[in-house]
């Protein structure tokens, strides 16, 4: 599978290739690249026009204190990265899609309009993205009758015809992904780590080869765990959700934000299971 030259223009101005504190030049962030797309658009400009080369010319009359012609010029001299990182990513049977997809995740365009991820990497089935699902969430050291109930959730789901949508991360992500999976329902694993890992491990790999499973990351596939990335990811699970479950949550951390976020946002309703637990942030 090759990769478009558009796909390939947005992947320089917006993805790292390698870890991030390798990169000399930092790749826009998705509301940077909201604002520049809209400019080039505008201007009937495509962004692989820029790999032309010819930016002094392309770019005549942007101004941006943030996105500096430098910048981009940085960015898109990457090509030989970008084509090591491709092969690789690839040959393991990775995707990408940008928004310009035809199956670009249309909640992402609705809920989050120019903040709606540029660039998504995936591997599975892409077209249970525009399924819509219910979001399972919750944290990564739940007690057992949590674990319990979450995969019991992803099963009464499954066998009502819905995906879960969740985070992959153990606990209460993973505990419902599964309790779908092997009801034989469908899943949306919104990862904020290590993607590359994910695809190849043998608790997915059947899955994944069924056609039952999607995951998906809007960060480098090779990631390592970073909070900043999986607060960021928390709202990605509930724009491509039709409704939530809150399973278990603390008075701060991940679980919490993300939830709040959805509150303020309303991207999904959010249901919070009852718990006896003093220390959650459930009530």
């Amino acid at each position: 599978m090759s990769v478009p030259p558009n796909t390939q223009a947005i992947l320089l101005l917006t993805s790292h290739f390698s870890r991030a504190k390798k990169e000399l030049v930092k790749p826009l962030s998705p509301k940077e690249w909201g604002r520049f797309a809209l400019w080039l658009k505008e201007k009937s400009l495509t962004p692989e026009q820029l790999m032309t080369g010819r930016l002094n010319e392309l770019l005549k009359g942007w101004h941006d204190k943030a996105i500096t012609l430098d910048r981009v010029e940085g960015l898109m001299g990457r090509g030989s990265a970008l084509a090591l990182a491709m092969e690789k990513w690839l040959r393991a049977g990775l995707w990408v899609m940008t928004r310009s997809d035809p199956d670009y995740p249309a909640r992402f365009k609705r809920r989050l309009r120019t903040d709606s991820p540029a660039i998504v990497f995936g591997c599975g089935n892409r077209a249970l993205l525009n399924g819509g699902g219910l979001a399972v969430i919750g944290s990564r050291n739940a007690a057992e009758k949590d674990l319990v109930f979450s995969r019991e959730l992803g099963a009464l789901a499954a066998a009502n015809g819905h995906s879960i949508v969740s985070g992959g991360a153990r606990g209460v992500d993973e505990a419902s992904m599964l309790g779908a999976l092997e009801a034989e329902g469908t899943a949306i694993g919104v990862l904020a780590d290590s993607l590359l890992r994910a695809c190849s491990t043998a608790k997915y790999r059947n899955y994944l080869m069924a056609n039952n499973l999607v995951l998906i990351s809007t960060f480098y596939p090779e990631a390592g765990f970073n909070a900043g990335n999986a607060m960021q990811r928390n709202k990605y699970i509930y724009c491509l959700s039709d409704a939530a479950v809150a399973v278990h949550s603390g008075e701060k951390g991940g679980t919490w934000s993300g939830a709040m976020e959805n509150l303020k946002k309303q991207w999904a309703p959010l249901w919070v299971k009852r718990t006896t637990d003093a220390k959650a942030g459930n009530a």
